[in-house]
């Protein structure tokens, strides 16, 4: 079979990174011993030999060094200006009036030229002239050392501990000064069809609409024919949108394994460099290797990197917006016929260039979201299929568990069960390894070392069993699944878990009222059975606030604003901020609908908790000796007269 492998066209430049060093080394090293020479060496002025003697007779030479081809000397402080200014200046001299007065006042060497005078000492001596013969010791070895072996280790050293590691954040590895040749290539992965990316659609549940969007794609590549036949056009790119962990990589790949194609993965900030044009580049050579493996698939992660929209405003990136208009021009510059798909993922769509959503371009918008009730339960199965399993295994009572987990958060859920086997001394995954692995997933280890106090734990116990009394008096209350003062790593002291006897896609006034009257039972708890308030609230209030305040600026279920939005969702598929799109004095307003609602609910709570006060403490007491109690103990002693 052909192997798929890319190669590379031209012969890249592989020189020894160590070769290259060298010679930079050595050039470098050169320019600075020049430097040095000409910089560190005392400036000095050269007179004839005739004018030296002249200024031996008139005694203005203070002591001279003999050197094999010269006589340096100094002249004496006290030396007469005017008289050795007409010995030394003329106009032959070469020295103007001016560098000659700057000399002389710098105490600048000067030196003449050595002819063969035999009676230069008598002279020396005769005219009380101190003098001594220079004699330079050379050590070559030492020499070298010094000028050009130390210098090229120092540069080294700078270059391994400063200029690798910049080379790194530029993306370019330890190749060396060769290296940077490279830093427009791309850093796409390929899977080729030898080596395949081992996943299909089978491996993939949960999503089933998000699978069906994609199968005519595989489709396409491989039956073209049937598509080009009736003047159908394939797809050019297909952008996968959802929450985080949902499976858009995966999917990404399955669609790549299933159609057995080159499949090109990246990472949207891989394209973008410290250097405007790199990222460009970057582009255009993913777009050149795809079109040689043709048909393939490109998939780029997390394109909000490079897809920002574009604008002039002062946090513009020019390198992003140069990579962007590049991706734009490739889309549009390929042959869609030839079998090239674009796959791209995001968690934030509002936040991507219009140019980059248009057809042509992204022709689909695939949405990835979290998993429904069948959904989570084929994916468990999914999951579960790989771990040893026990026979009463129920995986809808944990998919009805886990409402709003991705598909992430079950794999991790099974992997925990599997290790909780493990830690057992079970060969076997059971049932209650699932259920504790979803309440380590939602609130974390038991925390065994944390031991309350008694008041504390009587608190604790009042509290959780306040909100599972609130559940059970009211009619549209979540059944009570289990109850626990077994404190938690995630900060949790105790916690109340509910089950919904099914999905539910839609909620009306009156559960989401019943829903914050749970909330703030906790705390209505404490107060009916101590009459204090403690901080054990803090996160039912935070939760109780906000389905409030959705209620009134969302939901359109206040009196007083009636069926008008005051805030609108942004990053729905991260954190789902809620920005205010009203007034100031519109949204205080809104501040006081919603104390109103907080209010009635928790007036509501403390009239449920006082009619049944015998009941709170009875089941409280209970909690308090076994620490944990399940949702059908929890009725049995409500419901015993």
């Amino acid at each position: 079979m052909e192997d798929n492998k890319h190669k590379q066209g031209p012969e890249e430049f592989k020189s020894p990174s160590w070769l290259n060093y060298l010679l930079v080394a050595l050039f470098v090293t050169f320019i600075l011993n020049l430097a040095l020479k000409a910089n560190l060496k005392p400036k000095e002025i050269q007179i004839k030999y005739s004018q030296f003697l002249e200024l031996l007779e008139t005694g203005n030479i203070k002591e001279v060094e003999i050197e094999d081809s010269q006589l340096s000397f100094e002249l004496n402080s006290g030396a007469d200006v005017s008289e050795i200014k007409g010995i030394i200046f003329s106009e032959e001299s070469g020295i103007t009036e001016d560098e000659w007065e700057q000399n002389f006042k710098d105490k600048q060497v000067y030196y003449a030229g050595r002819v063969y005078d035999p009676l230069l000492v008598e002279r020396l001596k005769e005219y009380g002239v101190a003098f001594s013969e220079l004699i330079i010791e050379t050590n070559l070895i030492l020499d070298f050392m010094y000028y050009w072996i130390f210098p090229i280790l120092i540069m080294y050293l700078i270059y391994s501990v400063f200029i690798r590691s910049l080379m790194k954040r530029m993306g370019q590895g330890e190749g060396g000064f060769g290296s940077m040749m490279n830093v427009g290539k791309s850093k796409a992965k390929m899977y080729n069809v030898e080596k395949n990316t081992g996943i299909s659609f089978s491996d993939v549940a949960g999503q089933d609409e998000a699978k069906e969007s994609l199968v005519e794609i595989v489709d396409f590549l491989h039956n073209p024919e049937k598509y080009l036949d009736i003047g159908a056009k394939q797809p050019k790119g297909a952008l996968l949108v959802g929450p985080p962990g949902t499976g858009k990589t995966l999917l990404a790949k399955a669609v790549a394994g299933e159609a057995q194609v080159p499949f090109f993965s990246l990472s949207g900030s891989e394209f973008v460099e410290m250097f405007v044009g790199v990222g460009a580049s970057r582009v255009r050579d993913l777009f050149q290797i795809a079109n040689k493996q043709a048909p393939c698939i490109i998939f780029i992660d997390e394109i909000d990197a490079i897809g920002k929209s574009r604008d002039n405003q002062l946090g513009s990136n020019d390198e992003r917006e140069q990579t962007l208009n590049q991706l734009l021009a490739e889309m549009d510059g390929f042959d869609g016929s030839k079998g090239i798909v674009i796959l791209a993922a995001t968690n934030r769509p509002e936040i991507l260039d219009k140019a980059l959503l248009r057809p042509g371009r992204f022709d689909r918008r695939i949405i990835v979201e979290k998993p429904d009730l069948p959904g989570r339960e084929s994916i468990l199965k999914l999951h579960a299929a790989k771990v040893k399993t026990g026979d009463l295994i129920n995986l809808k009572e944990i998919a009805l568990a886990t409402s709003g987990a991705t598909g992430a958060d079950l794999a991790n859920m099974v992997n925990e069960a599997a290790l909780r086997a493990v830690r057992m001394g079970r060969g076997q995954v059971l049932q209650e390894d699932l259920m504790e692995a979803v309440e380590v997933v939602i609130a974390g280890k038991e925390k065994k070392d944390r031991i309350l106090n008694e008041k504390e734990k009587r608190l604790v116990a009042y509290h959780e069993v306040g909100h599972a009394l609130a559940t059970a008096l009211q009619k549209d209350g979540t059944p009570v699944q289990k109850i626990t003062i077994v404190p938690r790593t995630m900060g949790a002291l105790g916690y109340t878990m509910n089950m919904p006897e099914e999905e539910r896609y839609l909620m009306s006034k009156n559960e989401l009222m019943a829903q914050i009257v749970t909330l703030l039972a906790g705390r209505a708890a404490e107060e009916t059975a101590f009459g204090e308030a403690t901080t054990g609230a803090s996160n039912d209030i935070e939760r109780a606030t906000k389905l409030a305040r959705s209620m009134v600026t969302q939901y359109g279920m206040s009196e007083n604003f009636g069926m008008m939005g005051l805030e609108s969702v942004q990053n729905q598929y991260l954190d789902g901020r809620n920005v205010a799109t009203c007034s100031e004095a519109t949204g205080a307003e809104a501040d006081k609908e919603v104390k109103r609602i907080i209010s009635g609910c928790y007036d509501k709570a403390m009239a449920l908790l006082n009619s049944e006060k015998e009941k709170l403490a009875e089941i409280s007491e209970y909690l308090i000796q076994e620490e944990t109690i399940t949702g059908e103990k929890f009725l049995q002693i409500l419901k015993q007269s």
